[in-house]
């Protein structure tokens, strides 16, 4: 990012990107709190938060407008600023609208496991994809191409946390808990999401402690991810050789905007789960969805399946992240299942038993599961 005095004219440029940004906001509203019917009775409410309702189709149109805000207001962005981002693709694709939306050049640096219908989208909202082969070259290539172009790298790894204001504003934690208002149980016993760059878990964590709501954050983290392993141990230096295979969660390095201290409780989940419980998920809902949210519906499940074990009752909300439309030739593909070793056949038997007998004991365990 290149240091420069901002001109009258620039100030004149920055106050109509806004417009324009806080504009969409209005124009797309709010995203839909969903009811989830679970087979049997628990005594707990499960709400799904469908954040693929957003313009660009997933949760990470809210951190691509509060990024580009934060930018603008820090003068970062100018009239001809050429804008940078390391992404496994639903930010960059969020990113890429706003970026036309403000008549900005727009480049993806994204790894090459990144599904072809999200590049597609990159480019259809006028962005342009640089690939590279591993998820942990993405950060030095987008500083890089920024610092050769003169533009400036969005960072969403670094300024996710602190880009979006925590304390309301129409955050995700505010939206929840004001749609939660007219519902039987209003006040979440625990709200799960997953982390990717960890902003959204930050921003739902703190917002809890700012309102002093009992409710607790569960995140789910999938494998070859080193998110878990810090909370447990305290470690931000640890480091994965993989990365996730979870599109949009799960990271090979613990990111800035990961604050582990407002998480109250961590569970890993195979990656077997997370996308038996995708089709899982989508079967029920009668439409698709991104593996992101089958894993926290893992993760859901476990938790709730304690919860009637200890005889509690109360509401729990968790996340739609994306739609699955843009997984359909991985996550959807059985060939491209197997060929990545993705067995989902024990995941599925456990669903089915649940489908049959309305009980959630064979989620906990002693069956295929998660470990904290």
């Amino acid at each position: 990012m290149t240091m420069r005095k901002q001109t009258r004219a620039d100030r004149t440029w920055v106050d109509e990107a806004i417009r324009r940004v806080e504009a969409d906001a209005t124009r797309s509203s709010d995203t839909h709190l969903l009811t989830f019917d679970l087979p049997g009775r628990h005594g707990i409410d499960l709400y799904l938060k469908d954040e693929s309702s957003h313009p660009t189709g997933s949760l990470k149109h809210r951190l691509a407008r509060s990024l580009f805000l934060y930018a603008l207001c820090n003068g970062w962005i100018g009239p001809t600023t050429t804008v940078v981002e390391a992404s496994s693709g639903s930010t960059a694709v969020s990113e890429a609208y706003f970026a036309r939306l403000l008549d900005l050049p727009f480049i993806a640096v994204v790894p090459a496991s990144t599904s072809p219908a999200k590049l597609k989208l990159i480019e259809w909202h006028g962005g342009r994809c640089q690939v590279v082969d591993h998820p942990g070259q993405v950060y030095d290539e987008a500083r890089r191409l920024a610092a050769e172009l003169g533009g400036h790298y969005l960072d969403q790894f670094t300024y996710a946390e602190r880009a979006t204001d925590w304390r309301g504003n129409n955050n995700i934690a505010e939206s929840i808990f004001e749609q939660m208002s007219g519902e039987a149980q209003p006040v979440p016993a625990w709200i799960v999401a997953g982390a990717g760059t960890g902003g959204t878990a930050a921003t739902i964590g703190r917002y809890l402690r700012y309102r002093r709501h009992p409710t607790r954050l569960l995140v789910p983290d999938p494998e070859h991810s080193v998110f878990l392993d810090a909370w447990r141990l305290g470690d931000r230096g640890l480091r994965s050789a993989e990365g996730s295979r979870i599109e949009g969660i799960g990271r090979p390095r613990v990111e800035p905007s990961f604050i582990p201290e407002v998480i109250d409780e961590m569970v890993r989940v195979p990656d077997a789960a997370s996308v038996a419980t995708t089709l899982w998920t989508s079967r029920r809902l009668g439409r698709r969805v991104g593996p992101s949210t089958g894993t926290s519906m893992w993760a859901t499940l476990q938790l709730i399946a304690g919860l009637e074990r200890d005889g509690e009752r109360g509401s729990v909300v968790s996340l739609i992240s994306d739609g699955g439309e843009r997984y359909a030739s991985t996550y959807y593909d059985a060939s491209w299942r197997a060929d990545q070793g993705i067995d989902v056949a024990p995941y599925v038997a456990v669903l089915d038993e649940y489908e049959r007998s309305g009980s959630l004991a064979g989620v906990i365990a002693g069956k295929p599961g998660c470990s904290t």
